[in-house]
This record gives C-alpha cells, sequence and structure tokens, in this order.
C-alpha cells in the first residue's frame, strides 16, 4: 500500500508548523505562485496570535507514488491530551528538535509516549541555521533521552536529518548541499511501514478528533483500521466497554488532501478519514460496522492537575458586555468542549451556577476561558487549585511538576531562592553555554502558579522556563501566597483620575481613569498586606479661589494592566476573575463589605 501515516512531534516552538508548511509546499499542495499565510495549519485566532499549535490537525501531500497522511501536533505539555489520541493512529513520527535548545520536557513528553506505542521516530535536528546551533550535541542529548526513555535497540537505531523548516531544505550529513525536503520525504517513505490492517474484516475506526460543523454536524477523524468506509453505508459507535451508544449512516466520508478535506465515495483501511452522520458518537468511541461487537482499545489519558471554578457573572455590570450569561448556556457549552476534548473534566455544583473545570494546566484552561469570552460569554472564575490524591495509607498526594529553566547566570541564584520558597527541589545545575546555566527541578504544581510572569520580571525576559508533568508525591507544606493586599471600591460609577492620584500612595493602580466600576471590585493593589476598601469616585473639589499650581493636570502613574493569566495567577481564594467578551475586572468573591467580613470570621473559626 503505497500510504504513510506520520505524526509531527516536538516541544513548543521547536517549528513544527513551519516544517509542514513547507512539506506542504514541495508536496505540491500549493501553486507556485499562490499567496498562503504562514503557519497555515494553525488556523485558529488564538494558535495565530500565540505562536502556538493547540489543536491537532491532518493534512495530506503526494510524494511520487505515495500519499503521505501528516498531523501537525500541539508541543505544549497542557494540550498532551491532543498527542496521546494521535500517536494511536499514525505509524511513525517526526521528532523535531531545535538545534541550539536540544531536548526539552515536552520533547521527552511526547518521545515517551510514541515509543511506548512501539513507534520508531525519525529525528529532524531543526534550526541549524542558527548562530547558536550546536547539532552534535544535540544529537548526542537525543540519543541520551532514548535510552533514558527505556527504547528498544530497534528504536535507539534511528535516522538522523538536518533541516532548515523556515528555509525548507533537508540534509543527510552536515556539510551536505542544500536543496529541498527530498532527504526528509524519501526517509519518510523508506522508514515509516505502510498501516498494518485487515482490509477484508468488517470496517472499524477509533475516533481520535471531533469537531462540529454547521452544515454536517459532529465529524469524528480516525484512522480506518479495517475494512472499507462507503458513504451512505450503515455504522454504529460502540463505547470502551461494547455498549452500543447509537446507530446511523455515514452521511458524508471525506479524506485529506492538502489542507482541504476533500468528499470521497469510498476509503480503505489504514487511510485517516472524517465521517459525519452520527450525534452522539464521541472521542475514543469505535465507529465500526453494524456486524462488529467489540471496541478498539483507546489509549489512557493522563488525569487532570488543576482546576477552576466557572460560575454565572452576577456583578453588577453583568450581561452589559456579554450576550451568553446564563448557567443553563454556560454549561451546554462546557459539556461540548468536554466531548471533543478528553484532558476536560467537567463538574456541576449542586446549585447548577458554577462549574468545576479540570484540565492539565493554566495554559489550556485559559485558551478555554479565552475561547469563550470571544464566543460572547460572561464568567466568573476562581483561583486555579491542584487537584490532590490520597495514598493507601490516606497520605495526601500532589501533582509535582519537571521544571527546566535556562538563565543567565547572573539570575540563577534568585531563580533558586524563589524555587526553594515554592518547595521545589533542585535536581540538577549545570553549565548550557554562552553564560547560561540549566537549572532542573521537581516542583509542586501549586507552587508554580502565576509564578511565570514573576520569573520574567527577575530575569528580564532573558530566562526560558519549561514545564511537565513528572508524578505524584507528598505534600510538600503551605506555599506563601501574594504579599500585598488589594484596593477595593466602595461605591459604583467611574473612576476618577483626581481621586487615583490621591491613592497612589496606597499602592499601584490595575485600572484606567474612567472605567466603570462598582463596590466589591479591586481597583488596585495595597502595598501593605491588608485589604483597604476606598472611595475612587470623589472628584476636585471646586472653590471660588484659584491658588498657584491648584489647577495642574493630574499626572498618574500608569496602571498595572491585567491580562487573563496575569489576573487568573495574581487574585487568591477570596477573590475572582470577572471575564466578559471586552473587560477583564478583578473582583472580591463577596462584594458586600459586610458579607465579607461574616465569611472571614467564619473561614478563620473553621
Amino acid at each position: 500500500m503505497n500510504l504513510r501515516n506520520i505524526a509531527i512531534i516536538a516541544h513548543v516552538d521547536h517549528g513544527k508548523t513551519t516544517l509542514v508548511d513547507a512539506m506542504l509546499r514541495q508536496g505540491g499542495v500549493f501553486r507556485a505562485n499562490q499567496q498562503v499565510a504562514e503557519r497555515a495549519m494553525d488556523s485558529n485566532d488564538l494558535e495565530r496570535e500565540r505562536g502556538i499549535t493547540i489543536l491537532a490537525k491532518c493534512t495530506g501531500v503526494a510524494w511520487h507514488d505515495y500519499r503521505i497522511n501528516i498531523v501537525d501536533t500541539p508541543g505544549h505539555a497542557d494540550f498532551g491530551g491532543e498527542v496521546e489520541r494521535i500517536l494511536g493512529m499514525v505509524d511513525g513520527v517526526v521528532l523535531l528538535v531545535d538545534a541550539a535548545e536540544g531536548p526539552l520536557p515536552q520533547t521527552k513528553f511526547v518521545l515517551s509516549k510514541a515509543l511506548r506505542l512501539g513507534l520508531r521516530p525519525i529525528v529532524v535536528i531543526n534550526k541549524i541555521d542558527r548562530p547558536d546551533a550546536d547539532p552534535d550535541k544535540v544529537h548526542n542529548d537525543i540519543f541520551d533521552l532514548f535510552a533514558a526513555l527505556d527504547a528498544s535497540e530497534n528504536q535507539l537505531d534511528f535516522p538522523t536529518l538536518y533541516a532548515s523548516g523556515r528555509q525548507g531544505w533537508a540534509i543527510e550529513k552536515l556539510g551536505d548541499e542544500t536543496k529541498d525536503l527530498s532527504p526528509l520525504f524519501n526517509l519518510i517513505v523508506r522508514h515509516v511501514p505502510a498501516p498494518v490492517v485487515d482490509a477484508e474484516a468488517p470496517f472499524t475506526l477509533l475516533a481520535t478528533i471531533l469537531e462540529s460543523n454547521p452544515f454536517l454536524g459532529r465529524i469524528l477523524t480516525g484512522r480506518i483500521a479495517s475494512g472499507r468506509a462507503r458513504t451512505n453505508m450503515n455504522i454504529r459507535a460502540l463505547g470502551g466497554d461494547g455498549q452500543a451508544i447509537e446507530t446511523g449512516r455515514i452521511t458524508k466520508l471525506l479524506a485529506f488532501r492538502g489542507l482541504e478535506r476533500v468528499p470521497v465515495d469510498e476509503a480503505q483501511a489504514g487511510d485517516i478519514v472524517a465521517i459525519a452522520g452520527l450525534t452522539k458518537a464521541t472521542v475514543a468511541d469505535t465507529i465500526a460496522d453494524v456486524a462488529v461487537t467489540e471496541p478498539l482499545k483507546a489509549q489512557p489519558v493522563d488525569p487532570p492537575t488543576i482546576a477552576m471554578t466557572f460560575s454565572v457573572n452576577d456583578s453588577p455590570l453583568a450581561g452589559t458586555e456579554g450576550d451568553k450569561v446564563t448557567s443553563r448556556v454556560i454549561r451546554d457549552r462546557l459539556l461540548r468542549e468536554a466531548e471533543g476534548n478528553i484532558a476536560i473534566r467537567i463538574t456541576e455544583s449542586g446549585d447548577k451556577d458554577a462549574f468545576e473545570v479540570a484540565g492539565r494546566g493554566e495554559l489550556q484552561l485559559g485558551i478555554l476561558i479565552e475561547t469563550m469570552r470571544r464566543e460572547g460569554y460572561e464568567l466568573s472564575i476562581s483561583r486555579p487549585r491542584v487537584l490532590y490524591k490520597h495514598d493507601d495509607t490516606g497520605q495526601r498526594l500532589e501533582p509535582i511538576e519537571e521544571v527546566i529553566i535556562d538563565v543567565d547566570e547572573a539570575y540563577s541564584g534568585t531563580v533558586v531562592n524563589n524555587m526553594n520558597e515554592r518547595k521545589a527541589e533542585l535536581v540538577d545545575m549545570r553549565p548550557s553555554g554562552g553564560g547560561k546555566q540549566r537549572l532542573v527541578f521537581y516542583a509542586p504544581s501549586r507552587g508554580l502558579i502565576g509564578y511565570h510572569s514573576q520569573f520574567l520580571s527577575e530575569t528580564r525576559g532573558t530566562g526560558l522556563m519549561n514545564r511537565l508533568f513528572h508524578g505524584y508525591a507528598p505534600y510538600k507544606g503551605n506555599v506563601a501566597g501574594r504579599r500585598t493586599g488589594a484596593l477595593i471600591s466602595n461605591g459604583a460609577g467611574e473612576a476618577v483620575a483626581y481621586a487615583m492620584w490621591k491613592l497612589e500612595e496606597r499602592g499601584p493602580m490595575l485600572i484606567e481613569p474612567g472605567v466603570k466600576i462598582y463596590a466589591g471590585m479591586i481597583i488596585g493593589e495595597h502595598a501593605k498586606g491588608n485589604d483597604l476598601e476606598v472611595n475612587i469616585l470623589e472628584g476636585k473639589k471646586l472653590t471660588n479661589v484659584r491658588a498657584s499650581g491648584k489647577d495642574e493636570a493630574v499626572r498618574l502613574t500608569p496602571p498595572l494592566i491585567m491580562t487573563l493569566e496575569k489576573a487568573l495567577a495574581y487574585i487568591e481564594d477570596d477573590e475572582l476573575v470577572e471575564v466578559t467578551p471586552q473587560s477583564i475586572r478583578l473582583r472580591k468573591r463577596y462584594l458586600d463589605s459586610n458579607e465579607r467580613k461574616r465569611m472571614a470570621k467564619k473561614a478563620e473559626s473553621a
């Protein structure tokens, strides 16, 4: 069979999507003069803005007599659920590693998943045109990583190419002439086996990606494990336990040709296709001929480690900026998200107005919140909290992350001190060249909440921090929280510049003049450790005596504007982030000051 199914896997920002762009161009997907956006596979607005891949996507290119299905996978650990599912439907992987940075935490994560499935990776050392590239050292580091992950002898004998995805070339040996990606295409055809399938057995397919289409309904993507799929054939969906979920027929069968999905009448075993026609089947379900009773085995997914509470926005400004504010529409949206993203878990509260949303990390949940606010939702979000487990003896266990930090030597002492305060354990410290050091820590996830922005400030933006879920370990003890209090508005209206100027000595502002505020809203940071209620609505009193200097324009220090990520990391347990399509506000959980005092006393006594 002249078919190859591969996934491109790598750490975030090592060039997966850019390499796929070059493969699409040289595979004849684009016309020679066609204008195509950079990182064409990153079609989501948030992916383009952040420069990361969030959702796995399929494409297909032709190379001589072969058709190569390519899956571009996310490189961030928070979207690891996508990676795990994808690897189950390919026969080989291209492991991309930056020629300067070398293997990083997500490289280790995605490679371990591929090796566990018995796949034999092709290694591509990318960006060798970087001035700080060290491909020989990186190649040795990759071999050490394979060995550390218990790769078999067959897997350890991996072929290596050196490439520049941006310039669109790959070579077998350093110093070879750079032309195009022919060495990569030829190696994929030679090294990656054709799908091993039974073309004569009844049709089966394991759903790995779910999306919704306004014209076709639910679309499930996966690799045909056996048999053939045909338009209008009768099928049924089986759950992991073998129970029938629903029956239906294939109303549309789509194959991947370049960036487009093309309708086809029939597809054979081994091909990656998208199927429309079912209304209930979801990710990890088996889509099969009606005669099939045994489901296909689905890969287990690592459990969520962090959770936030999504609740109805009950502030005085609720409903003024968004049109989706009720608990019913929020619930439907979250359940829809959980259907297609098996790394997210939704739990309803007793009063039905709040939902615990658990996921892999702050970034994953932050992306969900940002997507919802762009869709017109208004939400109140709690501070992120980690999910604990208990062992057989009842001891509390918490999630631990492996943190790899590359930092200038001048800042390494500060970073080590801060990580120690966050109950992290330093396990490795060595020079990484160019006056930098590489620090490796095992740190509790809760200690890392909100640390990234502080880390960037302390390293003057030069530090790099990468995190990867390591496992569960006994509870490490209390971690110090925010050391400052909050300036809280005691009234509703619009913020007055003169009042803000008078309050600046109390601490920096978090809002700008003219912003709508309400009682209980956090408008600034109190320099001391306690909360302080203030009047930010008071204007300058006019008198009939005009003295020199009295009417000078008020000059305000620029406020600390909170992004969504900063706000979620900044708030304490008694505070919420109010998210709307237009605004991100910080507020107290209880807006009334008397209720706040009452609840604080109750918490102390408890």
